[in-house]
Formats: C-alpha cells, structure tokens, sequence
C-alpha cells in the first residue's frame, strides 16, 4: 500500500525531503513534516495503517470517511442533497496569516458544516487533457532524481492543502531559481498546457511584478519571479488521478486532473502593487476581476445594493477563504441571485468567468455550465465603495463555487509605489481566490469517487 496521507513522498520514491538548493532538508521543513505527520495520526487516521485493499484506499481518499470493522469506509456526505455531518461538524477556516498550518483533516467548504452531496460525479465532459498529461511527463523527465524526489507526491497527499500566497511561507517541491533555463521551459509548456493565453500572462505578470516590487524596496531575497515552487501529485496518467501545483507569493494554481475531468481550485491570484512601471512598460494585473466587481454591483437597483452591501466601511482585510482555511464555513449572505434579471445575472457571472477564463476553454466551459446551473443559489455580498476607484470586497458564493475579490492595505511592499503598509485598503493591493465548495477543492470528491467506484482500487 502507498504511504499514508502524511504530506510524504510515495514509497517507490527516496525518502529525501532535500532540497536541490541546500543538499539538506531545512530545520522549518523537517518540523513542518513532524507536525503534519502528528496531526495526521493523532485525528483519528491511524486506522487506515491497519486497513487493506478497498477499505485503505477508500479512507485515503476521502480524509473524513470513518473505516468500519470489515476494513470499508462510510463517506460523511449524505445522499440525494441532504446536509451531512452534523451539528459539531467541521468548524471554520484554520488558518490566515496567523496560523500557516493544518489543524483539521479536509472537509471543504461549507455554510453550516455540513456538505451537500450529488453536486459532483465522474462523467465525461470532453475536455481534451492530453496535452496537460503530455506537458507534465515532459517536465518530470526534465528533473534530475533529486530534483523529482523532492516534487512529486502522492495524489491523496497533504501538500495539495500546504499552499500559502505569503512570500516567507516554507514550502516543498523545487523552486524556479533551482532550475535551469530548459527545466523552466517545460515547467512554462506545462502552464502553457493548463491555462488560457490570459491565465499564463496573469502567472508571468503576477511574478514580474513581484521581482521589480522587490527590487524597488531593495529586497529581491524575498521578492523576485524565481521564488515559486512545483510540486507533482500522482503520476500523469490518461486514467488515474493526478494533479500538480503552483505555489508562490501572490500566485497559487491547484490542478487535479481524471480522465477528461479537471478541478482547478483553489486558485489564488493577487499582487502588490497591480500596476508598475517596469522597463517602460506598464505592467498591470487582477484588474479583470476587479472591473468585472464594480460592473456588477453598479448594475444593481438601488434596492438591490442596499441588499448585497454589507458594509460601506471597508476593513484591511476581508478575505474568509485564503491560504488553510479549506474547511471555512460560511452562511450565505447578501442578495441571492434569482432575483436577478437577465443582464445583472450576465454581470454576475462576469465575476466568475473571470477566474474561470484563466483555465483553457474547453475547461472554462465546463466550469462555467456547472455555475450556471446552480446561479439561482448563489449569493453576492459586498463590503465597501463602488466607485471606479473605491476598495472594495466581493464574495460570490453558491453550492459549486466560491470567488472573492479583496482590496487589501497596502503591505511589505508599499514602498514600491509610495504608500505606508496599513495605511487603508487600497485596488493597488488585492488578493482573489476561487474555490469549488462541498468538499471538490482539490478535486477530492471525485477522488473519493473514484476509489469508491474503480475496480481495480475494490
């Protein structure tokens, strides 16, 4: 049986965590894995070591299900839309800027911790993945073996949830600035191979930023484009599940692929500052996202807004789904999209293309059918102002998806564009993030499916 879900390597591969920069696993790295390894067996998941066959591979995708005595496991979501769990089921969101770790075992998103099932199923959707399948190969024949021990996992592995938009976050995998020019070539194809024309510009641009931002503060230690990290979950295959990630300051991509089937999310995009000058272009980035915001709110009757607005007062920070708040739970709030007419409910969805557009087409057009459908259940709450230039945030949340849009103070590199770090939330910083709700972030509910149903995992 394949290791446990620890966040570790898979057996078949060496047990070195070092990374290719050191030669050495750091003492943060090395403590991150012991803490990992306690909350995992110390949450219960001891179990499945003792479990077999179907029983161990059932409980390993689906981090919640409860083995029985036979060695089977009981999937919490219940059936036909019922809520699952109960009421001391998972609480919020565990983590933030204050707390870069896991504390909970995955549950997903919620709006009173309890997940509704049938949202999510194995079909075919006709997305063409063997292009993804075919970039990935080629990346990791690209690695040398201690560059590819430290980056690929298992596909049930922690580290799909150890992602953090925060610059000084200790994270695995093998960074950009450890890689030769042909190395980040395949890594590029391999974006390239996942996103939009307009998804892998928001990546490159989001980094550029990040690189001239931390030069103009004199700190290209902890900002520059090479500080971003891949990490390999399963093997790329036509048939089993695989996935990879992303992850840096400001810019996280999770990708899981099954068959035709993708989930990407979550996805994080932000930046700071949004725009800057660099080598006499003006280099900006998440302003589709933030026009598409203000669109919508300003479409609303004034009845309407007085529904959807919160609060004009806009806070330094709003985001509630971030970097380890993968089980958050959140009531619905705001104005409910039914009562939308055609045109405000084509603006509503523009929030959303927006995050969804960054994924190549035939993707986006599976991700955005599956909105569609459930748009009448989703809710839009605002927090601040809605002039063009006014900070804002924007939570659009409905049973499959979840996007926010928050305007941020400025942070530890104000200086780049002349302002004071928490000086009032401000569209020169703003952080964004999607998220597929009822436990499928990650694409762990067909995960789960998958090894309930594969007979070659029974």
């Amino acid at each position: 049986m394949t290791e446990l879900d620890t966040g570790e390597h898979a057996a078949t591969e060496p047990q070195s965590q070092t990374r290719p920069q050191s030669g050495a696993e750091s003492p943060a790295h090395a403590n991150r894995r012991n803490f990992m390894r306690k909350v995992f067996f110390a949450s219960g998941a001891t179990a499945v070591a003792t479990m077999g066959g179907a029983g161990a591979w059932t409980a390993l995708a689906d981090d919640t299900a409860t083995p029985t005595a036979d060695g089977s496991a009981t999937p919490t979501a219940a059936p036909s839309g019922e809520p699952s769990g109960g009421p001391g089921g998972p609480g919020g969101g565990a983590g933030g800027p204050g707390n870069q770790t896991i504390t909970e075992e995955f549950f997903g998103l919620t709006t009173d911790g309890r997940r509704i099932d049938d949202l999510y199923t194995i079909h075919s959707t006709e997305v063409d993945t063997a292009p993804v399948i075919a970039a990935a190969n080629a990346f990791l024949a690209g690695l040398t073996d201690t560059q590819k021990a430290a980056t690929q996992f298992t596909v049930h592995s922690t580290e799909w949830r150890l992602w953090s938009n925060v610059d000084s976050y200790t994270r695995q995998g093998v960074t950009l600035a450890d890689m030769t020019d042909a190395q980040k070539y395949l890594g590029t194809a391999l974006l390239k191979s996942a996103l939009s024309a307009d998804g892998l510009e928001t990546t490159e641009r989001i980094r550029r930023i990040n690189q001239a931002a931390g030069e103009a503060i004199g700190n290209t230690d902890s900002f520059n484009e090479d500080a971003y990290y891949w990490t390999l979950m399963g093997t790329p295959s036509a048939t089993e599940p695989w996935g990879f990630q992303f992850d840096g300051h400001h810019l996280v991509v999770n990708y899981f692929v099954l068959g035709d089937q993708v989930v990407m999310s979550p996805c994080f995009w932000g930046s700071e500052p949004t725009s800057m000058e660099i080598d006499g272009e003006t280099v900006t980035v998440c302003h589709e996202e933030v026009v598409a915001s203000l669109a919508f709110v300003n479409s609303l009757t004034s009845v309407q807004q007085a529904v959807a607005i919160e609060s004009s007062t806009k806070s330094n920070e709003s985001m509630k789904a971030g970097a380890f708040s993968d089980n958050a739970v959140q009531t619905y709030t705001g104005l409910r999209a039914d009562v939308l007419n055609g045109a405000q409910k084509k603006k509503l969805l523009g929030i959303v293309e927006a995050f969804v557009g960054r994924g190549k087409g035939d993707v986006a057009k599976v991700r955005m059918a599956e909105v569609r459908r459930h748009l009448d259940d989703t809710y839009v709450t605002w927090v601040g102002g809605t002039a063009d230039d006014s900070a804002f945030y924007v939570r659009v949340h409905g049973p499959v998806v979840w996007v926010e849009v928050d305007c941020q103070a400025p942070g530890p590199l104000a200086g780049a564009y002349g302002a004071t770090q928490g000086s009032g939330a401000t569209q020169k910083h703003v952080h964004s993030i999607i998220r597929t709700p009822n436990g499928n972030d990650y694409g762990r509910e067909l995960l789960r499916q998958h090894y309930l149903t594969s007979p070659h995992h029974r």
